[in-house]
């Protein structure tokens, strides 16, 4: 992150109120930028919006992504240079239970806020947040590179293939990298792995869920222990997303694009190896069993290539595996020890800042 660029920049932020919003939010506004967000309601009680006192420091805006009439709106009285676009509906089961939601949410959402930066004729620059699983999963063991085809087998990996396609359709149709001298906006994707942090309380997630386990002693249930994912610290997730705008902000005709971020190969990891892990920080013996019950379907394998962003953002992964579960149990031990959940937040962020300096 280059501290510089972002202080007193406008940057919008849809799903703010999410957990990467609110982490997003948080290291925006502590290095001076003036951040406005647009999203429903947290997500979640606790919500780490919520416990980080963000309305104190953003200037929220409590809508659907939606209603483009208001995003419109609010798209004009802020007048963004920056908007990460991440209001998303963002788990798997749950698109299974709500299709129809996860459609409209992920793939309308994309449409209106690229058409109320359209209509308001206001010049920014764009990173349309969407996920690894966006690519059609082969089960290959290598990792998946921007130019690999898009697909998804489960409505929400699907809807997020979807909205990159609207985010290329917007950018060839309305903002054509020949012609940012004219429009001023310039448009990239970003692609990140499985993200993991403190203060994630996301209904069918990994973390929040073996947490609550493993701080009672009990052992997490475990739908597919075997399965690979690339696993990496909402921070690193962040600075890629950060480092692309900077990038993207100054030359739009290079960097509007697709752009993967994720975890060094090595670090894609089973399930079971996170929870062996978190199980052992908290001393717990028995650290999983499996749940036998009947699931959807989920992806075996799911890795990201990751070599385009190091060799054009010059953006690389600073904390591996160990050290990013290290994080998130240093940062459950000192919420449930009572520390505030700000100042836990704001010393990581502090904390992966000089290592990313160094």
């Amino acid at each position: 992150m280059n501290e510089a660029f972002w202080r007193n920049k406008r940057v919008l932020i849809t799903g703010h109120t999410g957990f990467k919003g609110s982490w997003l939010s948080l290291w925006l506004s502590m290095v001076g930028a003036r951040v406005a967000g647009f999203a429903l309601t947290s997500p979640t009680t606790p919500s780490l919006y919520g416990l980080t006192r963000l309305d104190d420091l953003v200037e929220s805006k409590i809508s659907d992504i939606r209603d483009l009439a208001r995003l419109e709106r609010v798209v004009d009285d802020v007048a963004p240079e920056v908007v990460f676009h991440m209001a998303a509906q963002s788990v798997v089961l749950r698109s299974y239970e709500s299709p129809v939601d996860t459609y409209s949410t992920n793939v309308m959402g994309t449409v209106n806020i690229l058409e109320a930066i359209r209509r308001t004729n206001r010049g920014c620059t764009v990173v349309n947040v969407t996920t690894d699983k966006c690519y059609e999963n082969r089960g290959w063991v290598w990792g998946y590179r921007e130019s690999d085809r898009l697909g998804g087998h489960d409505p929400y990996s699907n809807s997020k293939a979807c909205a990159e396609l609207v985010g290329q359709a917007y950018r060839d149709s309305f903002f054509p990298v020949k012609d940012h001298g004219r429009h001023g906006v310039g448009l990239a994707s970003a692609r990140a792995g499985n993200v993991i942090g403190g203060g994630d309380w996301t209904p069918y997630q990994l973390v929040p869920e073996a947490v609550e386990a493993l701080l009672r002693g009990n052992p997490v249930i475990l739908r597919h222990p075997e399965a690979i994912r690339p696993w990496q610290h909402v921070l690193d997730c962040l600075d890629g997303y950060l480092c692309l705008a900077e990038h993207l902000a100054g030359d739009p005709l290079t960097f509007s694009s697709e752009w993967n971020f994720g975890p060094a190969d090595g670090d894609s990891r089973p399930v079971s190896y996170l929870v062996e892990l978190l199980a052992k920080h908290w001393g717990v013996a028995v650290p999983w069993v499996h749940d036998t019950q009947v699931r959807p379907p989920e992806a075996q394998e799911l890795r990201l290539e990751t070599r385009k962003a190091a060799s054009l953002l010059g953006w690389r992964p600073r904390w591996p595996i160990d050290t990013a579960l290290d994080m998130v149990a240093r940062w459950y031990d000192g919420h449930h020890a009572g520390s505030d959940p700000r100042t836990l937040c704001l010393e990581q962020i502090g904390r992966y800042m000089v290592h990313a300096s160094e």
